[in-house]
């Protein structure tokens, strides 16, 4: 989804974690004053593959008894 000219997704923490520390984008705030831990947000200007993050996004709420359907 976008927000507030980031495009944010919903993954695990460990790889919104990986992500962060890469410089890749930060951890999204709904403007509440707390990064939630398994949202990441890229601005717009990002490099990422959004297909391709949008598709983790999918496959980690879908959880474990639903991917690959």
């Amino acid at each position: 989804m976008l927000v507030r000219g980031s495009f944010v997704v919903k993954l695990p923490k460990s790889r919104v974690d990986s992500l962060v520390v890469a410089g890749q984008g930060g951890r999204f705030d709904a403007n509440k004053g707390t990064p939630m831990r398994e949202w990441f947000a890229a601005g717009l200007d990002s490099s990422l593959d959004w297909g391709g993050l949008a598709g983790e996004a999918l496959e980690f709420v879908r959880g474990p008894a639903q991917a690959g359907t």
